[in-house]
């Protein structure tokens, strides 16, 4: 076993680096500044209407809805935001936040933008640990709020590197890998899963046939299939993954020591390791996407309804369209939801340049004729 593939089962193994205990936490000026930042974290929420359920344009006749729930409009623009806001929440009442001290977290950039607008709300310090190839939009929307990057040649490195700044520092690595999971209440309590079912209430098919995530951390994917088994609800729940992401060999093979050496070219979602809040079990079907299929459905979104998404948005879009053929094929009719996970304007150098996608060897014009073909004539090319 070399070194890289030792400390990284350490890390599987191990709960994240906990803080040096050097406040007392009986203080009562401690105790004040953690109720402000407990009372400040939960009034960001209150301020927030909830995101936006947008229809993309099917045939009426279909019978069939497709739906992406806008998580692009919360304050940091993006999915991520509910992520932080249950992170800091979990992270400041277990004591591990404290004052003075920096939050630390593994990311390839919209959680570490919406946990240093987090940070910045509270007042402690924020680095981000991510790779060098994060688009240097979202490094910019990180250091707009008052948070550090630190840049890394390789993603695996991510977690090690966390890790070891938050020891030299008596911060906490906040670890949304390990965390994600279980700092969302799954049952309620304004997640993302009540969210669209209350939505969904007036909706000609008010129960989703399926509902479409992808993967990072794991977390969406978890909480809304707890949910919807917890409601005893029909809704299936497929989670599309990207190239170069472990998590769909991981879930076929029940392997969760799964690994890929490649980082994915999908920002935001595809991982090098099966992460601790991917909770297989939970998940009824994965589909891989090519990420030229990401690239052509994105475009085809800003087409539909003009809206420019990140890549992200557009591996689970394809998915959701794969399954509408599907059903369409078989003769059933309903709903299906997928996310608009964050804006495409943090991506205009990638997804949306054709130079980057002659770099990266892309070719998005079977995809999008694939599309185009089923939207017009409701058959999936073969």
């Amino acid at each position: 076993m070399d070194t890289a593939e030792r400390d990284d089962r350490e890390h599987r193994a191990a709960p994240a680096v906990l803080p040096t205990v050097d406040v007392d936490r009986t203080d009562p000026q401690y105790r004040d500044w953690l109720k402000e930042a407990v009372r400040k974290v939960q009034a960001d929420a209150n301020r927030s209407a909830d995101t936006h359920l947008l229809r993309f344009p099917l045939p009426e006749h279909w019978g069939i809805d497709l739906y992406l729930k806008d998580e692009s409009t919360h304050p940091t623009g993006s999915l991520k935001h509910r992520l932080a806001r249950s992170l800091f929440l979990y992270g400041l009442c277990n004591g591990w936040i404290r004052p003075g001290k920096p939050v630390i977290e593994a990311s390839s950039g919209s959680t570490a933008i919406s946990e240093a607008y987090f940070a910045q709300l509270i007042g402690v310090p924020f680095i981000a640990v991510m790779p060098r190839t994060t688009s240097a939009e979202k490094q910019r929307l990180i250091e707009f709020h008052g948070g550090r990057c630190h840049l890394v040649a390789e993603s695996r490195m991510i977690y090690e590197v966390s890790a070891g700044l938050a020891r030299e520092s008596g911060g906490h690595y906040m670890d949304q890998f390990t965390y994600a999971e279980r700092a969302t209440d799954w049952r309620g309590n304004n997640n993302i899963a009540e969210s669209i079912y209350q939505q969904m209430r007036r909706e000609r098919y008010p129960e989703p046939a399926w509902i479409v995530a992808t993967a990072g951390t794991g977390g969406t994917s978890a909480t809304i299939a707890r949910y919807v088994h917890y409601t005893q609800c029909d809704t299936r729940i497929c989670v599309a993954d990207p190239e170069n992401s472990c998590f769909f060999d991981g879930w076929v093979g029940n392997d969760s020591e799964m690994r890929c050496e490649s980082g994915s070219r999908i920002e935001g979602i595809g991982r090098p390791r099966m992460e601790p809040s991917f909770v297989p079990g939970a998940v009824d079907r994965m589909m891989k996407v090519p990420d030229a299929a990401s690239v052509a459905a994105v475009r085809a979104l800003e087409n539909a309804i003009g809206r420019k998404a990140g890549g992200s948005t557009g591996t689970g879009l394809w998915s959701a369209l794969r399954i509408v053929a599907e059903m369409l094929a078989a003769g059933r009719t309903g709903s299906v939801v997928t996310l608009l996970c964050d804006p495409g304007d943090r991506y205009l150098d990638k997804y949306y340049s054709d130079t980057w996608l002659a770099a990266e060897g892309l070719d998005i014009t079977p995809y999008a004729a694939a599309i185009d073909t089923f939207l017009a004539t409701g058959s999936w090319p073969a």
